[in-house]
């Protein structure tokens, strides 16, 4: 029986399956955990599926980097609502999810060996791609407001770093990035030599009249910024798996050759509902994020009654809240007490990097206003009962 080690030793399990397992356990239990929207696609997604199945071409492989129709259409959005021009010095490409274009990136651009600067708290999946490419994440904390610190990332930087990171709107924190702040990074890693990665899944997810920016559409820009999209969160399009990214000409070569190897071609099924999708346009996603909006108010409104054991940061975007709670218990024991015994979920801020103190991610996009209305509930009343005690 084999029992060497290998890379993957290295790289932390995902919380999520643990925490689903619980809350199967906990029959009941509303989750206030994962991050996926409460709704489906829009009908204009399932109306180009008929169009798909007409064409026997279609159960064949596709080009690798997506069908033109969809490129075409990521194009004009790309253009429209991010203020990207894709010209000679850029491409896009169609991935299964952001994540895989995360995963795209770090190998195209790394060695084994390399250093990828990301900010904490982090993504869980980022950290775990750069450790799979056996590279070195560089972990550089958000200040309290979870902002980047742009003099503690320009000190990071060796001649080892490939890539900063940016999440904006953040998952976990909600928190979103001001266009100075992003300006600077984007200028930091064109001074460097380096990447800019910036995910930006939650484009449209923004609240009181802030806005997001995309680094791709600086002048000059293009040489060295990823930009990375998907559909997961503002179609409803999780479980069909499209996202893309555009990247630099030069780095096109590199990334077919990833893609080609893992997937061959993203689900040319999904590519057809993801055109059809994308015909509806960013005013589906905005009709959901005013409601989200609300739900959002009402959770701010309840935890803020904690406000002697529990702090909040401010979060303008995405549909997420980052706790920082005062107790003694351990992160995953508190976790496990709100499903136990007062049946809501949240995730634990460990997975995220935040290991200095108890803090927990809720959130709040996932249900309906209604079922939403009770899981924030019973987390604040579980919370009032287990720190008062």
């Amino acid at each position: 029986m084999q029992t060497n080690s290998t890379r993957m030793d290295a790289v932390q399990s995902p919380i999520i399956p643990v925490i689903g397992e619980m809350i199967r356990q906990c029959r009941g239990t509303i989750s206030l955990g994962q991050g996926v929207v409460y709704y489906g696609p829009p009908t204009t997604a399932f109306d180009r599926i008929p169009e798909f199945l007409a064409d026997p071409e279609n159960h064949k492989y596709k080009p690798v980097q997506g069908i033109p129709p969809l490129l075409e259409a990521i194009e004009a959005k790309l253009k429209a609502d991010n203020g990207i021009e894709i010209n000679s010095k850029n491409c896009i490409v169609v991935t299964a999810g952001s994540n895989m274009a995360f995963m795209n990136a770090i190998l195209a651009i790394t060695s084994p060996g390399d250093e990828i600067i990301i900010q904490s708290p982090y993504y869980f999946n980022h950290e775990m791609a750069i450790m799979m490419a056996n590279c070195h994440p560089v972990v550089v904390a958000m200040d309290e407001n979870y902002q980047l610190q742009l003099n503690a990332i320009a000190q990071a930087i060796t001649h080892k770093t490939r890539a900063i990171v940016t999440i904006s709107p953040n998952n976990p924190t909600g928190a979103v990035y001001p266009l100075e702040a992003l300006h600077k990074v984007n200028e930091i890693c064109r001074q460097y030599g380096i990447y800019h990665i910036s995910d930006e899944a939650y484009e449209y997810f923004t609240y009181n009249g802030v806005k997001h920016f995309s680094p791709a559409a600086f002048p000059d820009s293009s040489k060295h910024t990823i930009s990375l999209y998907t559909l997961s969160k503002a179609y409803g399009f999780a479980s069909w798996r499209i996202g893309y990214m555009v990247i630099p000409e030069h780095l096109f070569g590199a990334v077919k050759k990833i893609q080609d190897t893992i997937l061959i071609c993203p689900p040319v099924i999904s590519q057809y509902a993801a055109l059809g999708a994308l015909q509806s346009g960013k005013i589906y996603c905005e009709n959901h994020v005013n409601l989200i909006g609300l739900v959002r108010e009402f959770a701010i409104n309840q935890l803020g009654q904690l406000s002697d054991f529990c702090t909040i940061p401010l979060a303008d975007g995405a549909f997420y809240l980052m706790l920082k709670v005062e107790t003694q218990l351990s992160t995953m024991e508190l976790v496990e007490k709100l499903i136990r015994e007062y049946g809501v979920a949240v995730i634990p801020g460990t997975t995220f990097g935040m290991n200095n103190g108890c803090y927990l991610r809720v959130a709040y996009g996932s249900l309906d206003k209604e079922t939403a209305t009770i899981g924030i509930g019973r987390l604040v009343q579980g919370l009032r009962a287990i720190l008062t005690v």
